[in-house]
């Protein structure tokens, strides 16, 4: 059975590989870390057993959220658990007072796309050349809580 779980120092190491296998700009394991200790900060990871299978990582000020990453193992897409990550960080997010979350999201990311429209995410407005690796445009999204 997965659950969903505040990240802690135990995930880190798997959250930081799972970041290599995802991206081509990924976090380092310290960085990573370093979220752990941010009061505005808010991650949370997808756990089977003992294995983290994705995990989505925020941030909040004065009310407002920032998705800032959200991966899931390759081998467990498609299997719900990224909008199960979503709804969890929203309702999280919602015990704290944060009435909106918004995200960048690469602009040729259709399933991304797709996963942030069913849960009611609109775009509104567009970062140019926000992405490297390829250089892309990102899609500025964002929901009321």
């Amino acid at each position: 059975m997965i659950e969903m779980k505040q990240m802690n120092a135990n995930h880190v190491g798997q959250v930081a590989a799972l970041e290599k296998v995802c991206f081509a700009d990924p976090w380092s394991e310290a960085s990573i870390a370093g979220e752990l200790g941010n009061p505005l900060s808010l991650w949370l990871v997808a756990m089977e057993q003992d294995a983290v299978l994705g995990y989505v990582g925020s941030q909040s000020v004065l009310g407002e959220g920032d998705m800032m990453n959200l991966a899931v193992t390759p081998a467990f897409r498609r299997q719900g658990i990224a909008e199960k990550l979503v709804l969890a960080l929203c309702s999280a997010l919602l015990e704290k007072n944060v009435r909106s979350l918004t995200l960048e999201v690469r602009a040729s990311n259709q399933p991304a796309k797709a996963l942030y429209e069913k849960l009611g995410f609109s775009q509104v407005g567009k970062r140019p050349n926000y992405y490297r690796n390829p250089r892309e445009d990102a899609l500025i999204l964002r929901k009321e809580l």
